[in-house]
């Protein structure tokens, strides 16, 4: 299997580092409730308004810290360094906070967002400087915010798109774990609640602009949420025809017939993310007679897509986080 180098984490951070502070293009997320609002990206979003939007420069900079934590001694973690000292502040962070307080921002970058904050909080805590501490009260807004939204979500939302509520989930699980025991077990209750039942997944997937597994995702979710034989046994269930290929799909990876469209290049990030899923996926199984197929599917959506993850601003802004995924994890 293909495994992250050096070389590769170098590449990746200046590839990301190259557009974090990129203000233009960018999607805004913005309910504009007067002329007044009107305004740049760098002025709503102090510290986000690069990437193209908002939770691809938030998943940029958990990309390029963890790098930095990885691979300290790289010339890149110097500069990464450099650009948190000066932008991972909390006056910076209050005005990301301010966003939040704006009529028409409750349902803001939800869950996808939300999920990539609080990774990128728990990220800078493995770091021996003030950033975790600056952008905690950032991380806690959004922790609050799923604690309010996951007891009224009745349905999971299932789709492969930034809308999918078990990637956010794993996400915010992980946080949750070190950060806040209360959302961690109502994560874990919501989840079983949605998914502990479901079987013979029939995986109609992919979307023609889907960059998420639905059926790798929740799979992922419920291995964290399960302990090993329970899961094993869930997955049994869930994918019984998984030891011969099937749903043959999910060990297919998908066609990228266009990079330069946004959408359509949306499916190498499916492919990476998901080498990440089976990969974690394998672990948590380990070990299980699945497990040759699992390496050379992961070995496959590596092939096609990891090549790809520089080239096309459509992608480019945003694919090297699920590279790192893919190689490295979460």
């Amino acid at each position: 299997m293909t495994t992250l180098t050096q070389d590769t984490a170098a590449g990746f951070v200046r590839l990301t580092l190259g557009h974090l502070g990129r203000q233009y293009p960018f999607k805004m997320d913005l309910v504009l409730n007067g002329p007044e609002d009107a305004r740049p990206p760098a002025d709503h979003h102090p510290i986000f308004h690069g990437s193209f939007d908002w939770h691809s420069c938030v998943h940029g900079w958990w990309q390029v810290m963890r790098l930095a934590r990885l691979y300290p001694a790289m010339p890149e973690a110097a500069a990464v360094r450099a650009r948190a000292d000066a932008m991972l502040v909390p006056e910076k962070v209050a005005g990301e906070l301010a966003y939040l307080e704006r009529p028409g921002a409750a349902g803001f970058e939800r869950p996808y967002g939300w999920a990539w904050l609080l990774a990128l909080h728990g990220e800078l805590t493995r770091h021996e400087a003030p950033w975790a501490a600056a952008v905690e009260p950032l991380a806690r807004a959004f922790a609050a915010r799923f604690h309010a939204f996951l007891p009224k979500l009745t349905y999971p939302i299932r789709v492969g798109t930034h809308f999918n509520i078990s990637f956010a989930l794993v996400l915010a699980h992980r946080w949750a774990a070190a950060h806040d025991p209360a959302l961690r077990a109502r994560i874990e209750a919501r989840a079983r609640d949605w998914f502990l039942d479901d079987r013979n997944c029939q995986a109609w997937e992919p979307g023609g602009d889907e960059f998420l597994s639905p059926a790798l995702a929740e799979a992922l979710l419920m291995s964290r949420v399960l302990d090993r034989d329970a899961f094993a046994v869930w997955f049994a269930a869930f994918l019984p025809r998984a030891e011969q290929g099937q749903p043959g799909t999910l060990f297919t990876p998908a066609l990228v017939s266009d990079r330069s469209d946004g959408k359509i290049a949306h499916l190498d990030g499916l492919n990476l993310s998901r080498a990440w899923c089976w990969r974690a996926i394998g672990a948590a199984l380990a070990p299980h007679p699945l497990a040759p197929l699992i390496a050379r599917t992961i070995d496959d959506h590596l092939a096609a897509s990891l090549p790809h993850v520089a080239g096309d601003y459509m992608g480019e802004h945003w694919l090297a986080t699920f590279a790192l995924l893919a190689l490295a994890g979460d």
